[in-house]
């Protein structure tokens, strides 16, 4: 047994699955609402001794430190909770990285936070940072980017490129060149109210807004950790969203103790008044719990060339399901309310629908036994599988 996150008693943890590279066990830690100092590590798997290790959240001397000022760095967050993608053809690994620490508060940690908010390009062999992209600089909304990297092989403006296509909890969909991170394409795919567009290097130029006005997207995020697809057949991105979703947020001074969330202030829904002005016309059913979401959930399909929105299946509850495309145009995509649909790939029509009796909060999976093709998801405490009749 090697221990990866020796103070757990500090609010470190990990959420995910380990990522097996060539002859590497790789991982990253969690806990950044405890105010942790994040990293990735890859192990030996013979012998468990740590081979290398990337700190998220770089230490004194490290490129990046200078973006955080006086200590700030030493409860900077930048949690590692999702698993990362590997290339291997250029044998980099991708990882998303989270939070900044405190959460809600970036004037106790002025400048950019590197590498909160990022993806981060390592060697898998050594480690070491190729390049890396921020999201969101000196987030102040909790938009971890910890979204799955997708990584296409496709052609860009008329030529073969190799790209990561990258739907961000900060409301954006992004592609960047895979091989140095440039940035090649940013646009929102829902409602975006905290930064207005791009600089020609792909930072984007934030717009706080005023005291008691809601942030778009709020703090869930216009998608979360829940894995979007993309289908070489159809040409199109796929995201499970919630959309017309906002918050409030508050900033505090707060001392950092050991072990005890570090927010640094909080975000609480945006519940307008129904039939004010600006507020969208609320149907029976569209949300679950007043206190959660004004809007809901939804499929939306991207041409991941322009980021145009092709189509948009709306969902009656909000999702935290991952979606599973196929070979033969079809979508799968679960929600709260436990209902789990197929869709058409390529117009977004609602093909069969069917209640598990469960939320549905994962990703689904298909697979064969004995040349009969299955889909299964996991359900509430449940895994509910299904195929056509013989």
């Amino acid at each position: 047994m090697t221990e990866v996150a020796p103070n757990y008693a500090s609010g470190y943890s990990l959420t995910m699955a380990p990522l097996v590279v060539k002859n590497k066990v790789i991982v990253g830690v969690a806990g950044g609402e405890y105010g942790i100092k994040g990293y990735i590590a890859a192990f030996d798997p013979t012998n468990g001794k740590e081979i290398w290790r990337f700190n998220t959240i770089p230490h004194p001397g490290e490129p990046g430190y200078e973006s955080w000022p006086d200590k700030s760095s030493e409860t900077g967050g930048g949690p590692v909770w999702v698993t990362g993608s590997y290339d291997p053809d250029l044998n980099l690994t991708y990882w998303g990285v989270g939070n900044p620490g405190p959460d809600w508060n970036p004037k106790m940690r002025e400048g950019d936070n590197l590498y909160s908010d990022s993806v981060v390009a390592l060697d898998a062999d050594t480690g070491k940072l190729k390049w890396h992209y921020q999201f969101t600089p000196n987030d102040g909304y909790d938009y971890d980017s910890v979204q799955i990297p997708v990584l296409v092989d496709m052609p860009w403006q008329g030529s073969p490129r190799k790209l990561m296509m990258w739907a961000n909890r900060n409301g954006n969909f992004y592609v960047l060149d895979r091989t140095n991170g440039q940035f090649l394409l940013g646009k929102p795919f829902v409602r975006v109210n905290w930064m207005s567009g791009f600089t020609p290097s792909g930072r984007p130029i934030q717009t706080p807004q005023p005291e008691n006005m809601p942030t778009f997207p709020g703090n869930q995020g216009g998608t979360n950790w829940y894995s979007p697809s993309y289908s070489p057949r159809t040409g199109l991105f796929y995201i499970p969203v919630w959309d017309n979703y906002g918050s409030l947020y508050r900033q505090v001074a707060q001392e950092y103790r050991a072990g005890q969330v570090f927010g640094g202030g909080g975000a609480r829904p945006f519940v307008p008044v129904p039939g004010a002005p600006g507020v969208p016309t609320l149907r029976r059913g569209a949300i679950n719990n007043w206190t959660e979401a004004v809007g809901n959930g939804a499929v939306v399909a991207l041409d991941p060339r322009t980021g145009e929105r092709k189509w948009k299946y709306e969902m009656t509850d909000v999702t935290d399901s991952g979606i599973l495309t196929t070979a033969s145009d079809l979508v799968f995509t679960g929600g709260r309310e436990g209902y789990f649909q197929a869709l058409d790939a390529r117009t977004g029509a609602l093909l069969w629908k069917a209640n598990t009796g469960g939320q549905i909060v994962a990703g689904p999976i298909t697979y064969q036994v004995n040349g009969k093709q299955f889909v299964a998801v996991a359900s509430g405490h449940d895994m509910v599988a299904f195929a056509l009749p013989d």
